[in-house]
């Protein structure tokens, strides 16, 4: 399968800014390609207490919509963050979009110390299958707890999507994180981080990164804008899972109730 990483700047609380970035990188993909993944929260930045309620948008927003319209179009499936506005309750989601529609939303579940207040914690992790892969997605700050990641291998993950705002002096301590959660769970892992400079003093850090699922890096990339392809390679799921399983040793399980949805969507929910 062909993915496209959007390793993009961007601009806090603009979204038609942020829009005109992402349909644009949409539109640059390669016709072969599959599945294009942007950075954490990309269509609005990251809001503030005081500009979050202006900014945020419901799944059904105008912002989303023109996401999805251009999906269709070029028949391509796009991971992408924004934030979610839930009936005046505040999310930072991640949403898999195919060419059929919305497939997977994920709300970030462990908020970073300046989300705090911002953002609501979301209560459940969850997978789907799309073209033949079940996909678990997670966001930035959710991949240094090793049982988010865990957690979406109980649902039986084969690819780990993260979208990533993660900025300096950061930058090392996810990339130690991405490798590890793809070997504890022998899944292949695709983290697509923002660069740039952000509100005040943040710098992001890029480092967007393919690993395989026995843990070993198979691309980074450096700290400037760049939308580049890769191929991933699910025999590497096989290999990986051919002689032992962790899922199957392990002697202590996540607790929460899973639920299983007609669609294929499968949820954990928190306890």
């Amino acid at each position: 399968m062909k993915v496209e990483f959007a390793q993009l700047a961007g601009r806090d609380s603009d979204t038609a800014h942020n829009l005109q970035c992402a349909l644009a990188a949409i539109a640059a993909c390669d016709s072969d390609t599959r599945l294009v993944v942007f950075p954490e929260t990309y269509l609005m930045g990251f809001p503030t207490v005081d500009t979050v309620a202006a900014v945020a948008e419901p799944l059904d927003g105008p912002t989303v919509q023109a996401v999805q319209r251009l999906a269709h179009e070029r028949n391509i499936a796009v991971v992408i963050g924004f934030a979610e506005n839930a009936g005046g309750r505040f999310y930072n989601t991640t949403l898999l979009i195919t060419p059929e529609g919305i497939a997977l939303r994920y709300r970030k579940t462990h908020l970073w110390p300046s989300e705090r207040g911002v953002f609501e914690p979301g209560d459940r992790f969850a997978t789907c299958e799309w073209n033949g892969v079940r996909i678990g997605l997670l966001i930035c700050y959710d991949i240094e707890f090793p049982e988010t990641a865990r957690a979406l291998a109980q649902l039986g993950v084969d690819l780990l999507i993260v979208t990533n705002g993660n900025m300096d002096p950061y930058g090392p301590t996810h990339r130690t994180a991405i490798m590890a959660r793809a070997q504890e769970n022998q899944a292949l892992a695709v983290m697509v981080n923002r660069v740039g400079a952000g509100t005040g003093a943040l710098v992001f850090a890029g480092g967007s990164a393919l690993v395989d699922p026995f843990g070993t890096l198979l691309h980074e990339a450096g700290r400037e804008e760049c939308q580049f392809s890769v191929e991933l390679d699910f025999s590497q799921l096989q290999a990986a899972r051919q002689d032992y399983r962790y899922l199957d040793d392990q002697r202590i399980r996540l607790p929460g109730r899973v639920i299983e949805h007609a669609d294929g969507l499968r949820e954990l929910l928190i306890p």
